[in-house]
């Protein structure tokens, strides 16, 4: 059986990636593409168990290597559990964010160290990498005001502004030196976002 492909997508708050993913399901299953999702950190009983640990709002200060080695963990079960069998089965996946979260986030964000992630990375996933990674991308002041008119904000949403400044451009520049990552402006109206994600699909169809 033909393995399938690994689609992600990516993004800082307020992209709107849950709208979009639901797109992008309902695009490939029009394609008659056997398809399903999954998230990060998340995917599995035990990685959402490890997903609310890392977003609850706490007055213990979570060390920066923890979050690191958290988001790993939950990783690394949602591959094991979710990811590769669906693959190996010829199904597609698409995850709401992976490995380039960690780079923007714990990379850009909190200034750990890249060679860290890699080789967190070359550990858990071995040879797996995405086939495509959408990058709704947006102004993070827009992207903010949409995160908090939509309620509470997690642990990371209460981040300052300059925090989410470093994620974007750690964001812009994995795009920048990697053909697999297509940026998607997030700033336009739905529509415009939508039929730009489909041409970046037709890559892969």
């Amino acid at each position: 059986m033909k393995p399938g492909k690994f689609l992600t997508i990516e993004g800082t708050e307020g992209v709107g990636k849950s709208t979009n993913v639901a797109f992008i399901l309902d695009f490939l299953k029009q394609q008659g593409i056997d398809v399903i999702s999954t998230r990060e950190p998340g995917g599995t009983p035990l990685a959402e168990d490890i997903r609310s640990l890392l977003l609850c709002q706490r007055d213990e200060l979570v060390d920066e290597n923890a979050e690191l080695l958290m988001m790993f963990a939950a990783r690394a079960q949602n591959i094991a559990q979710v990811i590769k069998p669906a693959l190996l089965a010829g199904k597609w996946v698409l995850c709401d964010r992976f490995t380039d979260a960690t780079y923007a986030y714990q990379g850009g964000g909190r200034g750990l160290s890249f060679s860290t992630i890699e080789q967190l990375e070359a550990l858990v996933q071995e040879e797996l990498r995405p086939d495509l990674t959408v990058l709704l991308d947006i102004d993070v002041n827009i992207g903010l005001a949409r995160a908090r008119a939509r309620g509470e904000l997690d642990r990371f949403e209460q981040e300052h502004i300059d925090f989410f400044e470093r994620v974007r451009s750690a964001y812009l520049s994995r795009a920048k030196n990697s053909s697999r990552i297509a940026v998607v402006n997030a700033e336009q109206a739905l529509e415009a976002v939508q039929a730009d994600i489909a041409h970046v699909l037709e890559r892969l169809l």
